[in-house]
């Protein structure tokens, strides 16, 4: 132990509003990381700075020790053609419907970018992408580093679950704030997501730091102050970052559920899809590959031409999944009616996030199965006029007991009125890039 500090020193120096030193977070990520630390008192100290915050030289710390818990990925060095290959990656704080990682990795990835995208699985109201992706028949997440670098080299693009000894103390410290009310801060949240991608070693990182109902931190002005810490704490680790502030007010797409999300992905791929889905891929992808050093590539093209379509078929097949295979089903389907007529204004994106949870697309705690199966279709969009009687929603599921209580959840999620909605804000709400 390093002399002086101990875990109740630690934990009264936050709590009572003062700064921890660089030796105090490095010796407490340490010591819970071994065990050391127990629970209860990592459970106060995350408590303390939850209620007190952290300054920036403190949060810059703390990420750095919790990247130090585990072992670096390095993709230098990758090649293709004898041309090497620079990678860069896209991380969302999550979202209703947010689908977005699945057209855009192949989208980027047809440019001659490597885009290694390590993804997590969803909990709650948030869909996992790596739970989208085991709805596709023998697709498989678990992939060693020798593989993922394989993949980067051969097809471009790889989706596919973090190891274990990957900035490990985050997988502790994560799971703790689960159950103990300290998920929402920005600088945990912050260090969380930049400890694991900076432990990745991508060249580049793009973040989608989601604003509204359905979001994460449904405050713009916490969501803007994440989305500035993220990219500070990317710039000072050598990784070129930056942020997009998006929309989620209302769903993305018109799907929210594993096989369906699936399926408007491939919508997307094959050159169609809803439009909001299109325009945030198409953002991002601008942003990456602007960021990997090709800044005049038009990302449209790779939907038009195909290629992007390709590039997902090889990834599919490099992970052991069948493209070709009907995706799941579900037996049991239920329809939610427009209760007047009238112009769509909202969707509430929490409200169809948790009845998609309810279906059985989500999980109430880490570990739990999921139904790929399970899910909503939404048949309006903000904008659209609805007739009374008509579908408004889709519920599907595997075990038909579960409606009722995804349909309570919906209750009141969409606003009509008798007219038109004033323009509704964009996908895109701002951009934080510091040069």
């Amino acid at each position: 132990m390093s002399a002086g500090i101990h875990a109740t020193s630690v934990i009264a120096t936050k709590r009572d509003g003062a700064p921890l030193t660089t030796e105090q977070i490095e010796w407490v990520i340490d010591a819970y990381t071994r065990g050391d630390v127990v629970p209860e008192q990592m459970s106060a100290l995350l408590m303390a700075i939850v209620l007190r915050g952290m300054e920036r030289r403190e949060i810059d710390d703390w990420t750095r020790a919790m990247i130090a818990s585990g072992t670096r990925m390095n993709f230098s060095g990758l090649r293709r053609g004898g041309e090497v290959l620079a990678t860069v990656d896209k991380h969302s704080t999550g979202g209703v419907g947010d689908k977005i990682t699945l057209p855009l990795a192949p989208v980027v990835a047809s440019f001659g970018v490597a885009v290694p995208q390590l993804s997590g699985r969803g909990l709650g109201h948030t869909g996992g992408t790596l739970d989208k992706l085991e709805s596709i028949p023998g697709w498989r997440a678990d992939l060693s580093t020798r593989q993922i670098r394989d993949q980067l080299e051969r097809v471009g693009a790889v989706i596919c679950a973090a190891g274990a000894d990957l900035a490990p103390a985050d997988r502790k410290l994560y799971a703790l704030r689960d159950v103990t009310g300290t998920v929402e801060s920005v600088p945990l949240i912050a260090s969380s997501i930049m400890s694991k991608k900076i432990a990745e070693g991508t060249d580049a990182l793009v973040l989608d730091v989601k604003v509204g109902s359905g979001a994460f931190l449904p405050d713009e002005a916490l969501a803007r102050q994440l989305a500035e810490t993220m990219v500070s704490l990317g710039v000072d680790a050598g990784v070129r970052t930056t942020a997009l502030l998006t929309d989620m007010d209302n769903p993305l797409g018109r799907t929210a559920g594993n096989a369906l999300e699936v399926a408007e992905s491939l919508e997307v791929l094959a050159g169609g899809g809803p439009a909001d889905v299109v325009e945030l891929t198409l953002a991002l992808a601008r942003e990456m590959l602007d960021a990997a050093g090709l800044p005049d590539a038009d990302p449209a093209t790779a939907l038009a031409d195909g290629s992007a379509m390709d590039r997902w078929r090889a990834m599919i097949v490099a992970q052991g999944g069948d493209p070709d295979v009907p995706l799941p089903r579900a037996a049991h389907t239920d329809e939610v009616a427009a209760p007047e007529s009238g112009f769509v204004h909202r969707i509430d994106a929490r409200a169809v996030g948790d009845a998609a949870w309810l279906l059985g697309a989500g999980r109430s705690r880490p570990g739990e199965p999921v139904q790929a199966e399970a899910g909503v279709v939404l048949h309006a969009k903000p904008g659209d006029r609805v007739c009374a009687g008509s579908p408004l929603y889709t519920l599907c599921t595997q075990t038909p007991e579960r409606f009722d209580a995804a349909r309570a959840a919906l209750e009141g999620a969409t606003v009509i009125a008798p007219d038109p909605p004033p323009d509704t804000r964009p996908i895109v709400l701002d951009r934080v890039r510091f040069e």
